[in-house]
């Protein structure tokens, strides 16, 4: 599917969905039963954000607002944002130690009953196989389709899966880096 036919099929969804584009709409959404009877479950914050362990899941976009605490411990760090950006942890990514179903029987051993991962975090590093985005996990870093996998092991395992996706932000959330040179 060409990137205009997607598009033309989401508004075609929105248009002809049980559910609008707008705050009306949503908040006549109503919370699953299941979720409420599940008491427990994890949301899994994890991208390429982990390489530099520093702040939080808002380093991509703290990195590129100058004179923050982030942008300063980028530049002492890594190096000016023109020559080290956010793009250049991508490799550093590996996810060496994670294997789906180890992480899913931990979770089920501490009783959750529901598993739900960033699938796309704010810094546009899709976590999953996608033909739309050529950045994610995939393609580059690990290599590895990780919502996959994750989803895979949690349904073997009799949990539940979810995903969660935080795409809407993408331009608000490294808009900082057009304002200076940078990658």
């Amino acid at each position: 599917m060409t990137p205009l036919k997607y598009l033309r099929k989401i508004d075609e969804v929105i248009a002809t969905g049980k559910f609008k584009d707008n705050w009306q709409s949503l908040s006549e959404q109503k919370t699953p039963e299941w979720y409420y009877r599940s008491k427990l479950g994890i949301f899994i914050h994890w991208g390429v954000y982990s390489v530099p362990a520093f702040y939080n899941e808002w380093y991509p976009r703290e990195m590129y607002i100058q004179g923050s605490e982030v942008y300063n411990h980028h530049i002492k760090t890594y190096g000016a944002h023109k020559d080290f950006g956010y793009k250049d942890f991508i490799p550093m990514f590996k996810a060496e130690s994670f294997d789906a179903e180890k992480w899913v029987s931990l979770f089920k051993n501490s009783g959750i009953k529901y598993v739900m991962p960033v699938a796309e975090h704010h810094d546009g590093f899709a976590m999953y196989e996608t033909e739309f985005n050529r950045w994610n996990a995939a393609n580059m870093g690990p290599c590895v389709d990780v919502i996959g996998e994750l989803k895979k092991a949690s349904e073997a395992q009799g949990l539940r899966f979810c995903a969660s996706t935080h795409r809407a932000e993408h331009y608000f959330f490294m808009n900082m880096g057009r304002t200076f040179d940078s990658d």
